[in-house]
């Protein structure tokens, strides 16, 4: 079986260039997960992603399956975009890194409209505790593998406040992101207000 994770590195330095930072962080009983940072200047302004990387070596599965299939099952990295500069985001390795390990120690599946909590500011300050986890395919393409493997995703992490995650939960993904959508908010600005939810 082909190692997935240097075929997941070349899929995001092909989609994000080359990352300038790389920190590892290991939990007890997991794997080692990496995760990346990428630079990128636009006319929008200059923008910091991290993509996580060790999520995907292992296929995500049921936490209700008695043995987990060591082969088959959904396979994913987590992608987080924030603009720069306006926030000490690079604390966030560590919360991403523990969300990326959700998998191996908690046996949840991270799937697109999942909200995903760390309990604590994402970063120094920040206005967030939770992400919600939206489609695949917009910003890295998702990288199929050889059967009978199960492609790797790249989900986008959307910040949302307390407030917010309160919101969705009642409400759904969906109408929180048309919410998002209809206020014009700026989903990578990481000092953002709570969207008017009332």
């Amino acid at each position: 079986m082909a190692d997935v994770l240097p075929l997941v590195e070349a899929r995001l330095r092909t989609a994000l260039g080359e990352p300038d930072a790389r920190a590892a962080v290991t939990f007890l009983g997991t794997d080692r997960i990496e995760v990346l940072r990428f630079q990128e200047d636009s006319r929008e302004g200059a923008v910091v992603r991290y993509a996580t990387l060790g999520m995907s070596a292992h296929p995500m599965s049921d936490p209700t399956a008695m043995l987990a299939d060591p082969v088959k099952g959904p396979r994913a990295e987590l992608v987080l975009s924030v603009r720069a500069g306006l926030a000490d985001t690079g604390k966030v390795l560590r919360p991403l890194a523990v969300l990326a390990a959700s998998p191996q120690v908690e046996g949840v599946i991270v799937a697109p409209g999942a909200s995903l909590d760390v309990g604590e500011p994402l970063w120094p300050g920040a206005p967030f505790t939770s992400v919600l986890v939206a489609e695949p395919g917009g910003l890295v393409e998702d990288l199929e593998l050889d059967e009978p493997l199960d492609p790797v995703r790249f989900l986008p992490l959307l910040p949302m406040t307390p407030n917010e995650a309160a919101w969705k939960r009642v409400h759904g993904a969906q109408a929180l992101q048309e919410r998002w959508l209809t206020n014009g908010t700026d989903l990578r600005d990481p000092s953002r207000r709570s969207v008017p939810l009332d």
